[in-house]
């Protein structure tokens, strides 16, 4: 919303949703929403070679990845220079160097992998991990930042979230507090508005390319 004065029950409902992604994933800051699973991925990948220490190009891709993720990666990488490597988890990062690892928790064949030792290998080689996690089954499952995961994603449809006017259903992104300042996405927080009450608004507004109509 451009106008928090007139959003406050939308901001709040966004807000809500930010509190309910990091509490699942166990993540300390969420976004208010991106596209879809897929693209979330993608978004995911440049997140992470903005925020690595290593040189590498290289983005590795478990193959328990939803194909339709893996696509929309690898569309996403040609045109900027990074190369996705697609394979097993367990062993394809032994020779390997790369900026990032895209999991998935659970697998496409809905088997529950623990992920820790896959984690550790990836942050021996300054990699960054990204788990695309069912937000339904975190209920139940260890969250990914509990076992380490540098930033988490997925689809919000799984709580049953209808179609936008046929668009796509939204998905999630959630990450460490540190990191917050290079995060895809917009995030809503809490203010205080001229009398002093609580208000909430669009936070972080330094990343946001709109100004308001008086200021322009």
């Amino acid at each position: 919303p451009y106008q928090p004065e007139i959003s406050q029950g939308r901001l709040e409902a966004l807000l809500n949703f930010q509190t309910m992604v990091s509490d699942l994933t166990g993540m300390e800051i969420a976004n208010a929403s991106l596209l879809d699973e897929a693209t979330a991925a993608a978004e995911a990948m440049t997140f992470c070679q903005r925020l690595s220490k290593s040189k590498s190009k290289t983005f590795f891709v478990s193959q328990d990845c939803f194909p339709q993720t893996i696509d929309v990666v690898r569309t996403r990488a040609a045109p900027i220079g990074i190369e996705v490597v697609v394979g097993d988890h367990r062993t394809g990062l032994d020779q390997l160097e790369c900026f990032g690892v895209l999991l998935q928790y659970p697998a496409l064949d809905g088997e529950l992998h623990d992920y820790a030792d896959t984690v550790a290998k990836a942050h021996a080689k300054q990699a960054l991990v990204v788990v695309a996690a069912d937000l339904l089954a975190l209920t139940v499952l260890t969250p990914p930042g509990e076992f380490g995961a540098d930033i988490a994603i997925g689809s919000a449809q799984r709580f049953g979230v209808p179609l936008g006017y046929g668009g796509p259903h939204a998905a999630y992104l959630a990450t460490r507090d540190a990191n917050k300042r290079l995060m895809p996405g917009r995030v809503v927080g809490v203010s205080i508005d001229c009398r002093g009450d609580k208000a909430y608004r669009l936070a972080l507004q330094t990343r946001e390319q709109h100004i308001r109509r008086e200021k322009a």
